[in-house]
């Protein structure tokens, strides 16, 4: 498996030249799978749209495209290049399009291509030339794509439904755990509170330890896990609940799993390629945090497993 990644920011695209370095483009992750060249596409934030470029110079002289996109959650950061995906409006294309959804009565296709109506974008979901199939996902351990590719998916900690992937072939893992928050326990702890409840206090820390538990095992022993790490831990207290790990915690965790590479994601917008600088020589010295070795995504890097 190769991965390069067109798109690492998180909430919103923050171009400019303080973010040129690791890139300004939201989620958007291009696998290839096998000899055959499979093609399959994490999130259609904004980064897909270049991407979209790179298929459409590459890939389409060879013959019709054929893609699968899945996506870890219907926030708009992670849809918002879909309508500018190029290979979308190609007769011939072929498309599967995975991911949860939040509300049961919304089909995929109505959350992702909603965006597409005349009161958004010009061009209208029913006009597209593609052959697009949208599959709705739920967490699920075992997943035959077919050609030795598997999936299991993994219902992460966020305001919405969200999933984490992991992909596994010949040998080799990927995996996805963004966007994502640890677990913990939402009863009252402190016993001086008149709404404290011991049982309902111990209940909860342990809930919150068996499930951040589950996502660890999930990603162990990945070959490369690409990790939410928006925060600090200085910067997460005002920022509880909001869907996000710290870079603290995704270490920790990471090694705990036995992950041999760690890519950090979804970088904050306001995050500048100085910031990120310096805190790579805090949090990626090898060796400082285990044998995981850890890094700062960044568009256009790419990962050969």
């Amino acid at each position: 498996m190769k991965v390069r990644f067109w798109g690492v920011r998180g909430s919103i695209p923050s171009p400019g030249s303080i973010t040129q370095k690791y890139g300004g483009n939201t989620a958007c992750i291009e696998l290839r799978v096998g000899s055959d060249n499979r093609l399959v596409i994490v999130d259609a934030g904004s980064g897909i749209r270049s991407l979209g470029n790179s298929i459409m110079a590459n890939d389409l002289p060879k013959g019709p495209i054929k893609a699968d996109i899945f996506l870890s959650h219907t926030h708009w950061d992670h849809i918002m290049g879909y309508p500018f995906f190029t290979p979308i409006y190609i007769p011939g294309t072929k498309l599967k399009v995975h991911g949860p959804v939040s509300f049961e009565e919304d089909p995929l296709e109505e959350v992702v291509g909603g965006q597409m109506k005349y009161r958004y974008f010009p061009v209208n979901l029913g006009e597209l030339a593609s052959d697009v199939e949208y599959v709705r996902l739920k967490e699920d351990p075992n997943i035959d794509l077919g050609n030795g590719l598997h999936l299991a998916t993994k219902l992460l900690n966020h305001p919405i439904t969200a999933l984490g992937y992991r992909f596994e072939y010949d040998g080799r893992v990927v995996c996805t755990c963004y966007d994502s928050e640890p677990f913990r326990n939402l009863f009252v702890t402190d016993p001086e509170d008149p709404a404290y409840d011991e049982a309902m206090a111990f209940e909860g820390n342990e809930v919150a330890i068996e499930q951040n538990l589950a996502i660890e095992q999930f990603f162990a022993g990945a070959d490369l896990l690409i990790c939410d790490a928006q925060y600090t831990d200085a910067e997460y207290s005002t920022r509880i609940n909001w869907g996000h790990t710290t870079m603290e915690y995704a270490i920790g965790a990471a090694n705990r799993a036995g992950v041999k590479k760690l890519a950090m994601f979804h970088h904050d917008p306001d995050r500048s390629d100085t910031a990120l600088d310096e805190l790579a020589e805090i949090y990626c010295e090898p060796g400082k945090y285990g044998q995981t070795e850890v890094f700062f995504a960044r568009e256009g890097m790419e990962i050969d497993l």
